[in-house]
């Protein structure tokens, strides 16, 4: 799972029936490139959420979905220590 700010939206009019309805959502990762998340929760622009990668994304979403990045959680704070 990665820490991402989202920094903007995807709009694809043409697209995978599978994600036909489905939210897109740019997300910063620290450290990384921008990735292109599914977004079922709400997320909104400058929201910090977790990113769940691969495999784990694919259960989040639904296993019939075809993606590879998906919001699981949308963070109210963090603390390091």
């Amino acid at each position: 799972m990665l820490l991402a700010k989202v920094t903007g939206a995807v709009v694809a009019t043409r697209k995978h029936e599978t994600l036909t309805g489905a939210k897109l959502l740019v997300v910063q990762p620290e450290g990384a490139g921008p990735v292109v998340a599914v977004d079922r929760l709400g997320a909104g622009i400058g929201d910090t959420v977790l990113v769940a990668l691969g495999s784990a994304a694919r259960v989040a979403v639904g296993d019939r979905m075809s993606v590879d990045a998906a919001v699981v959680g949308i963070v109210d704070s963090v603390e390091e220590k």
